[in-house]
This record gives C-alpha cells, sequence and structure tokens, in this order.
C-alpha cells in the first residue's frame, strides 16, 4: 500500500495549477488540488480575460465616432457601468464553472481552502493532512502597492473589476502594461485619466520606438502623462481625494489605482519553515525543471517571476507533468515569446528589441514604417500605426518584430511563429501580401 495519498498536490488554481493537474490526472495519477479564492486564478477572474472584456467596452465610443464617415447615422447612446461589470461577472462565473469541470472530469479532487505545507510530502487544507510524492506551488502573484501616507484609499487592479461606479476623474500610478491598459479602458467609458510614472518612459523593456509611439498616441486621446514624479501622499476631503506629489503638486481626483507591479503570492504556505529558498523579491527559487531546493516541491507561473504571462505558466505546468510522469523532457523555450498589451491603440511583439539586439549583434538593419491605416481616411480618427523589423545583416534573419495599431496583437500571433522558424527577410520579401491590409505592411519594408 503506498504511503501518499497523492502523487500530485497542486497549491493553486490558476491557469498553470489547473493545466498540470489535469494534465497528471489524465495519465492516471491522484491529484489533488486546494484553491482558497477561485479556480481560474487572476487570468480568468481578476486579470486578462475581464481586462480584455473591458477593453471591448471602451472601444465603442470610437466605432461610435467613426460610423459617421462611412455612412451610418447613431443614435443619442450612453453608457452603464454596471451593467457591464454585471455582464461580465457572468462570464467570469461560467469560466469558474468550465474549469472546475475540466477538474472533475479529469478526476482531481478539488479542495476550496488554504493549503498549508508541513513537511516535504505533507499538506493540510481546512485541518486535515494529506500526503503526497510531489506538491506544486502555483499561487501566481499579487498587486503591490508601497506603503505611504494614505495608502488606505488606495485600489489596485483586483478591485477596478468590481467598482460599483465609474469614477469621473482617476490618477493611474504606474507605466507598465497594467497602468496604460486602465488608462485606455477609463479614457474609452469618458474618464477623466492621468498617468503618474515616476519613470521618463512608459513600458520599461520594450522597444523605444514602441515607447515613445505609444506616449503620443495616448496624449492624442485625451491621456494626462505625468513623467518623472511620483505621489507622496494622498489625503480623502469628502468624496474626493488630494493627492500630493513629490514636487509639492497637489491634485484632486475620485479614485486613485496603482499599478505598479505585481509581487510573488509566496508566503503563507508554510515554505519558509520548511526551507524553501527565495530571492529577494519574494519569489520562489527553482531550477531548470521547476524543482526547488526542497526536491519533492515544485514551483511555476508568475511565484517564480520569470515570464509572468498566462500562456507561460501554462507551458510550464505541460513541460512539469511531462518530466514527471511521461519521462520526456520538453522543456518551455522562453526566447522569442510573443506578448500584446491591450491599449489604446494596441501592442504586439515578438523577439529582440532594438537595443537588446544591438547588444548582441554588431550588425543590425532596422526597417520601420508609420502610417494612416485606411479606415482613418473616412473614420475621422487621428490614428497611426507603427510597424518595425529588426534583422541581423550578416544571416538576414528576422529576431524582432513590433508593432502598435488597430489588430497589432493577432497580426503579431502570426508573425511569432515565422520568428520561431528563424524566417530570414528574404522570406518575408518573398511573401505575398493579402491586400488591403496592415499586416502587408510586414512584407513590403524596404
Amino acid at each position: 500500500m503506498t504511503q501518499f495519498d497523492y502523487d500530485l498536490f497542486v497549491i493553486g488554481g490558476g491557469s498553470g495549477g489547473v493545466r498540470a493537474a489535469n494534465m497528471a490526472a489524465g495519465l492516471g495519477k491522484r491529484v489533488g488540488l486546494a484553491e482558497k479564492r477561485y479556480l481560474g486564478g487572476t487570468c480568468v477572474n481578476v486579470g486578462c480575460v475581464p481586462k480584455k472584456l473591458l477593453v471591448y467596452a471602451s472601444q465603442f465610443q470610437d466605432q461610435f465616432q467613426a460610423a459617421k464617415g462611412f455612412g451610418w447615422t447613431v443614435g443619442k447612446s450612453s453608457f452603464n457601468w454596471s451593467s457591464l461589470i454585471a455582464n461580465k461577472n457572468q462570464e467570469i462565473t461560467r469560466l469558474q464553472g468550465v474549469y472546475d469541470n475540466r477538474l472533475q472530469t479529469s478526476g482531481v479532487n478539488v479542495m476550496t481552502g488554504l493549503a498549508t505545507v508541513l513537511d516535504a510530502h505533507t499538506v493540510e487544507v481546512e485541518g486535515l493532512s494529506y500526503r503526497a510524492e510531489h506538491i506544486l506551488i502555483a499561487t501566481g502573484g499579487w498587486p503591490f502597492v508601497p506603503d505611504l501616507p494614505g495608502k488606505e484609499y488606495i485600489v489596485t487592479s483586483n478591485e477596478m473589476f468590481f467598482l460599483k461606479q465609474l469614477p469621473k476623474r482617476i490618477i493611474i500610478v504606474g507605466g507598465g502594461y497594467i497602468a496604460v491598459e486602465f488608462a485606455s479602458i477609463l479614457n474609452g467609458l469618458g474618464v477623466d485619466t492621468t498617468i503618474c510614472h515616476r519613470g521618463d518612459k512608459l513600458l520599461q523593456g520594450f522597444d523605444e520606438d514602441i515607447q515613445d509611439f505609444l506616449a503620443v498616441a495616448l496624449a492624442k486621446k485625451g491621456i494626462s502623462l505625468l513623467f518623472n514624479t511620483d505621489i507622496e501622499a494622498i489625503e480623502k476631503t469628502g468624496s474626493d481625494f488630494v493627492v500630493r506629489l513629490i514636487d509639492g503638486t497637489k491634485m484632486t481626483t475620485d479614485l486613485v489605482l496603482y499599478a505598479t507591479g505585481r509581487t510573488p503570492n509566496s508566503k503563507g504556505f508554510g515554505l519558509e519553515a520548511l526551507g524553501v529558498e527565495f530571492d529577494d523579491d519574494g519569489a520562489i527559487k527553482v531550477y531548470d525543471d521547476y524543482q526547488t531546493n526542497v526536491p519533492s516541491i515544485y514551483a511555476l507561473g508568475d511565484v517564480t517571476n520569470r515570464v509572468n504571462l498566462t500562456p507561460v505558466a501554462i507551458a510550464e505546468g505541460m513541460a512539469l507533468i511531462n518530466k514527471l510522469y511521461v519521462k520526456q523532457a520538453q522543456p518551455v523555450d522562453y526566447d522569442n515569446i510573443p506578448t500584446a498589451v491591450f491599449c489604446q491603440p494596441t501592442i504586439g511583439t515578438v523577439g529582440l528589441t532594438e537595443a537588446k539586439a544591438r547588444e548582441l549583434y554588431t550588425d543590425i538593419d532596422i526597417y520601420k514604417t508609420s502610417f494612416t491605416p485606411m479606415k482613418s481616411a473616412l473614420s475621422g480618427l487621428d490614428e497611426k500605426t507603427l510597424m518595425k523589423m529588426i534583422v541581423v545583416r550578416s544571416t538576414d534573419r528576422v529576431v524582432g518584430l513590433h508593432m502598435v495599431g488597430s489588430d497589432a496583437p493577432e497580426i503579431i500571433q502570426g508573425m511569432a511563429v515565422a520568428i520561431r522558424a528563424g524566417a530570414t527577410k528574404a522570406i518575408f520579401d518573398s511573401t505575398i501580401g493579402i491586400h488591403p491590409t496592415a499586416a502587408e505592411e510586414f512584407v513590403t519594408l524596404r
């Protein structure tokens, strides 16, 4: 008789943990999974999915404005935030049910409650202990809020999806993708929106041309951008909030959103007492095969703070299960991972930035174009599209593609296949474009 209740016990019901649990159970393994909040994790509940639904909602204002140029007469419109949130909640509840059904069908024993690791093979959930051969920590991340006077008045991205009413004014602190996405959403819904960022450019780590192009585009849409500054304190005055910046300037707003990054959700699970190693940011340290310094304990996804993207966590979950139970090494390739920012205009990118490419190679060619998309000819909207290609001259290989503009994520997803396949500039040049599209610009760059 086995000494273990489970072959694998997963702590965390987000994308990575659920994929690992389902896959292991599908291979006939005994799997337990504990989640204290909601199945689906950040992405389904307070991340990618509800964010994208709000993005769609925020785009209609421009569409109504554009319709006139195409012969449409649009009547008086109004927006109901409560209706949007109620419909969003209904869809999220449906997706939670899908996650639960898949786990149940796979044979995973799903438990609701905080899981605590008691030793290298024991997990406690709601007072009950379970023995497992392997324990997987997939507990994701959590929004970071700095310690400052008035901290209690701050909301994070978590709370934004459940606001009772839409503010008339908002200050968003941060310059990353969460900050610019929410700025675009709220601006599109008619909110007076300000981004307050301590850096001098948005989207640190992105290609510099993308950063500069986006800043101009956001400002053109009416979003106020305050660079090289930060909030020193927040005071509540009646129903308003007075924000004091580091230069002494004061601003009044209805809501203050902090989008200043996320930290690994690694504390409170008993790992410290067990001697599991963390880095300085609180991320769980793992080897290439997701194993921690405690051999029976593994970790993946945002809690390891490497490439914090939902599809990456899913890929890591699959790689781990292949290693443990299929005995096939299929490691995740972290190079050339495509990504998107769902601001307005949207961003899609894959491969190296120009700065990184110049660090690695001495012979870089840059192909770049900025143009007014065809739709803008009649829409009356002042919009531009940016496309950029980075090529290593000696090999002709395309090592980076970047785009800002309508449908950029959809276009870059396909381009990512070409990048990973090692496509050269000559291959792009010899590919017939689909006309008229924006995407054809990538095969006509000269």
